[in-house]
């Protein structure tokens, strides 16, 4: 089976001209099919602040209200988007920007408030694996930004390391899929004071114990949640580091198993 990259690069690499042109660069040398996938919550909360529009934050995760969505759309699926794909064009790579409501390509549902409501908060419901894989076979990158849309003409706000999980999952009926999330760190760490303290490997087993023992917390939870998801349906690697692991994956890196 044909092997396919998914990569989700973080707000850091994004906010940072000269990290993203590297890391560009670097994705644009890799043979074979591969989709791109951001985020760029750190712009939309700075858009956000120069607009007047209020963001509200709870343990980490925005509330998308409606003029908070506006921003988000603009942000994402504009201005980081649009940069990316003339990035990746200007390295030889020909890519297209994406939402999930482009193409039908990720259909999801607002998530219901219970006891948090998170205002237009997509959870992604399905992916149209086919049409993605028409767009690789005609040697181009898709590159998704992190909108999804309902079917009835809402766009919603989505995570996305749950949308590079979800994509990743669907395509691995199609090729053997590696599934990258590309951050500031070398990978996970036991101890966040000490940046070279990576934890190579962990399974769900060890995960449950970093949990407990409060090693890993907040953000990272819902991140290595997405990494396990991705396994449990049949993505075939999945690995946590930063932007060196795309020229050179033997460096300090976590990888994760079941």
């Amino acid at each position: 089976m044909k092997q396919l990259l998914v990569a989700k690069i973080g707000g850091n690499i994004i906010e940072d001209k000269d990290a993203l042109n590297q890391f560009l660069i670097d994705f644009s040398k890799i043979e074979g099919p591969k989709i791109l996938i951001h985020g760029g919550g750190k712009s939309a909360t700075q858009l956000s602040e120069k607009l007047g529009v209020k963001t509200e934050m709870i343990d980490g995760r925005r509330i998308t209200s409606a003029e908070n969505l506006d921003v988000v759309v603009m942000t994402y699926a504009g201005l980081i988007n649009k940069n990316i794909v003339a990035g990746l064009q200007k390295h030889g790579s020909p890519a297209l920007g994406l939402t999930g409501a482009d193409a039908n390509t990720i259909m999801a549902t607002k998530r219901p408030a219970q006891f948090v409501d998170y205002g237009f908060v997509g959870d992604v419901e399905k992916v149209n694996d086919k049409m993605i894989k028409g767009i690789l076979d005609m040697g181009i990158i898709p590159v998704f930004c992190a909108i999804t849309h309902d079917g009835n003409g809402q766009l919603l706000n989505t995570n996305a390391d749950t949308i590079a999980s979800e994509i990743a999952s669907a395509m691995s009926a199609h090729f053997e899929v590696s599934l990258f999330y590309c951050f500031e760190l070398k990978g996970v760490l036991e101890d966040i004071n000490n940046k070279d303290s990576v934890i190579e490997h962990i399974d769900l087993e060890k995960y449950a114990k970093l949990r407990d023992d409060q090693v890993i917390a907040d953000g990272m939870l819902p991140k290595l949640q997405n990494c396990f998801d991705a396994l449990q349906k049949n993505v075939a690697s999945v690995h946590i580091a930063n932007s060196e692991y795309i020229k050179d994956n033997t460096v300090k890196h976590t990888t994760l198993s079941l």
